[in-house]
């Protein structure tokens, strides 16, 4: 499906992004606020491994393809050919991995270092479930962002992770994770 979703900033700015059908995804004015918070707690010009875990179109992983240098970019997803068709338009090399993200959190979870974690606002769960289980092997420092409905009620963040940034957007919110 063709939608107004694009990539906001770098080498591929204002490249319309695919949709995969009846997605719900995070509006470009939302991410591009969300990557601007990026700026002063991850260095974009070393090469770092970004998970986007559920990947959607992959808009995450794609603008961190479009903005960083070198990032080693991880897509997983049940449904994964939306993200296949948007990477190929941009001839850009990653790991797309069509699973769902929990059961690759024991593969991917212990090298990542900036992940992106967007489940279905519908399964407010599935993040929280995903967030303590890669909380268990995530390297120090490593960076998460969880993207949740803003109406949900304060998630009990484990203790292996330090809340950097809680921001809202519209029906979007992100809480931005330090792993300790």
């Amino acid at each position: 499906m063709k939608s107004n979703l694009q990539i906001i900033s770098g080498k591929y700015r204002g490249k319309k992004l695919f949709l995969p059908n009846d997605a719900r995804p995070t509006q470009n004015m939302a991410r591009g606020a969300l990557f601007n918070m990026l700026n002063g707690i991850i260095d974009t010009t070393v090469p770092i491994a970004v998970w986007d875990a559920f990947a959607g179109s992959g808009a995450f992983g794609l603008e961190c393809l479009s903005r960083f240098n070198q990032p080693m970019v991880i897509f997983t997803d049940v449904v994964i050919d939306t993200v296949k068709k948007n990477l190929l338009s941009m001839n850009e090399r990653a790991t797309l991995e069509k699973t769902d993200a929990i059961s690759a959190v024991p593969r991917f979870g212990g090298m990542t270092d900036l992940f992106f974690v967007d489940p279905p606002y519908a399964d407010f769960g599935l993040g929280l479930l995903f967030v303590k289980k890669v909380g268990k092997i995530a390297k120090s420092g490593a960076i998460l962002i969880w993207e949740f409905e803003s109406n949900q009620p304060d998630p009990k963040i484990d203790t292996n992770w330090e809340v950097l940034k809680d921001k809202t957007y519209g029906r979007a919110r992100f809480l931005i994770l330090v792993k300790k």
